[in-house]
């Protein structure tokens, strides 16, 4: 007897290592290509798995009372061919895919021309200062916490839905060109409302 109580205890560790193999192989088969930092890095992170024409890596909207705003995040492309983003849309404002360039000596934020270019095999950061998606007028206070849900159109019309959380941002303290858009007056500052 001893023997066979031997026997079946050195089967269960060789049977719970099986299953436990079989269980990695079927959530890995689940999973995404984000990175385990990128994956565990908060509540955004879930939003930024989901499958879609580009991956979303970290993306955050700055949080304002009223006015402007801007979501950001890393574009991510896997594919063998360029990517481009022309428009973007959400509930709380229209929106303008923009850019931060030098005009008169003194960095403007403007419409971008052409959209947003993600390269094959690479990826493309929004960020305050650089490239980001703009709220142009939001209709009610963007709170930190807040989760905001966002759509954006591919030149080939697809469509990717993504969310992510406001949170509260004070640098890059951005302004527009005089006549840029019907909203955004000359000298506006995007740091949230005090």
């Amino acid at each position: 007897m001893p023997s066979t109580t031997h026997a079946g205890a050195g089967r269960r560790p060789v049977a719970l290592l099986a299953t436990a193999a079989l269980l990695a192989v079927g959530v890995a088969g689940c999973g995404s290509s984000e990175t385990p930092s990128s994956a565990a890095a908060g509540p955004s992170a879930s939003a930024s798995v989901a499958a879609g024409v580009v991956g979303i890596r970290d993306p955050w909207v700055k949080a304002a009372d009223k006015g402007m705003t801007a979501a950001f995040g890393t574009l991510v492309n896997d594919t063998e061919t360029d990517v481009t983003i022309t428009g973007a849309s959400t509930e709380v404002s229209r929106m303008e895919l923009h850019e931060m360039t030098m005009k008169d000596g003194k960095m403007v934020m403007q419409a971008k021309p052409g959209g947003i270019v993600i390269k094959a095999k690479s990826t493309h950061v929004l960020e305050p200062g650089g490239d980001h998606l703009m709220l142009m007028d939001v209709k009610q206070p963007v709170q930190a916490g807040d989760e905001l849900t966002f759509t954006l159109t591919f030149a080939d019309l697809r469509t990717q839905t993504f969310t992510a959380v406001a949170k509260p941002f004070t640098g890059a303290q951005e302004s527009y060109a005089p006549g840029h858009g019907a909203s955004p007056t000359p000298g506006m500052s995007m740091s949230p409302a005090s």
